[in-house]
């Protein structure tokens, strides 16, 4: 089995960018909270998340990523569980998403940057300020992180059986309780944490 620290260094050997290291954190949280949901493994589940996109600074277009990332995977002898749920995370390449991992990957990879969006427009930058109440008023406004495809959002939790504002929810707390991690533990507010 691959380790996590494997994980790490296949994801700091091709991505020097941090925002996109801590975006593989962020995905990787979110992965280990649904693998608890659904009773996976979470090892294998925060692997996936945290390696999902390790080709992408290199390789961005729809043309590359994240072929590129499984063919790498593939020389490499990762597991092809590993290298299916890498390829089927991108809608354009229209690989069915056949287990609850693979469609985790695919429900949380979007949502992770909007709700990172929502901590970074806090006065206190904060992930732990963030309640779902704010994720779903930022979420209506479209003109708000305009990159993040709600309806990819919206379609992943549908597949997972999981109400948006639950899914939003468990993504959230996952995020929170990765906030140093992130890098979004600025000032948190008088109240502390809040995740309801």
């Amino acid at each position: 089995m691959i380790s996590r620290k494997d994980a790490w260094n296949l994801l700091c050997e091709f991505t020097g960018s941090d925002s996109l290291r801590k975006h593989g954190l962020a995905v990787e949280a979110a992965m280990r909270a649904y693998a608890r949901v659904f009773g996976g493994e979470e090892e294998l589940w925060g692997i996936v998340g945290l390696i999902h996109d390790f080709d992408y600074e290199q390789h961005p277009t729809p043309e590359e990523h994240p072929m590129v990332g499984a063919r790498i995977l593939e020389e490499r002898g990762w597991p092809a569980e590993i290298i299916r749920a890498v390829r089927s995370h991108a809608q354009y390449l229209k690989v069915p998403r056949q287990s609850k991992l693979e469609q985790a990957l695919f429900a949380v990879d979007e949502l992770t940057g909007l709700i990172v969006a929502v901590a970074l427009v806090r006065p206190s930058r904060d992930i732990r300020d963030v309640n779902i109440g704010s994720v779903t008023r930022k979420w209506k406004d479209r003109r708000f992180a305009a990159g993040v495809n709600r309806d990819d959002i919206e379609e992943g939790a549908a597949d997972l059986g999981v109400p948006l504002k639950e899914h939003i929810g468990v993504v959230l707390e996952a995020m929170q309780a990765a906030a140093q991690e992130l890098g979004l533990a600025g000032k948190p507010s008088a109240g502390g944490p809040r995740v309801a």
